[in-house]
């Protein structure tokens, strides 16, 4: 019976735990979900919700792809900059869902626990964009899971409500720079403690700022409570 249990643990076929948590770390129907949101005591993967606001959802937008897609890469790189401080990020991932669970939310990936809870840590004494940020610990282990499989062939009818992650997606190039520079960073300048812990100082950062037709000069979007 254990040995069953554990096997359908946070599956559909769980009827004690809710299985969409499990598997996309966050539930539609939240504290009011009839089955259990067990948050994990340690975990790989952090949560920020609700922190990338995409320009595009706004129905009086009149800013063209071209600038949708700067305007994402500059927070992308700006959270990927910042992430990264606290250790070894292995994935980073930006929901373009529209549905109240899911947007915005910012999925951090690192190589140790350790890493995790100081960023849940130290995210949690944070603002950005003006906004206060709320950092935790996510169940969240694949990605390939937690994602729409429909909408990546581009066949979801849901759209921005979908219950799976929709991710904004940063340009190749960017993703590639970033991903280049954390493991040269840290080829030099490896991390001071065992098991994971410790991060790296980009030399070089853009301005988070979108871009905008009245002229913005990018101010840092990271504040302290």
């Amino acid at each position: 019976m254990a040995s069953h249990l554990a096997n359908i643990f946070g599956t559909e076929q769980d009827r004690v735990n809710c299985s969409f948590y499990y598997k996309i770390g966050a539930c539609r129907h939240g504290d009011r979900c009839s089955r259990k949101h067990i948050k994990p005591p340690f975990s790989q993967t952090i949560l920020l919700p609700n922190v990338y606001h995409n320009p595009a959802h706004d129905p009086v937008c009149k800013l063209t792809e071209k600038e949708l897609q700067e305007g994402f890469d500059a927070v992308y790189e700006d959270l990927y900059c910042e992430l990264t401080k606290f250790g070894h990020l292995l994935e980073l991932h930006v929901c373009d869902n529209v549905g109240d669970h899911l947007i915005g939310n910012v999925y951090a990936r690192y190589e140790w626990e350790t890493e995790a809870q100081a960023a849940v840590d130290n995210l949690n004494e944070r603002w950005y964009a003006g906004r206060p940020l709320y950092a935790e610990l996510s169940p969240v282990t694949d990605f390939r899971e937690a994602c729409c499989r429909q909408n990546e062939n581009g066949e979801c009818n849901r759209g921005g409500f979908c219950n799976f992650m929709h991710l904004r997606l940063a340009s190749k190039e960017l993703v590639r720079s970033l991903r280049h520079g954390q493991r040269l960073e840290r080829r030099i300048n490896p991390p001071k403690t065992s098991g994971g812990g410790g991060g790296w100082e980009p030399t070089r950062r853009r301005s988070a700022s979108p871009p905008s037709r009245r002229g913005n000069n990018g101010e840092d979007r990271w504040t302290r409570k």
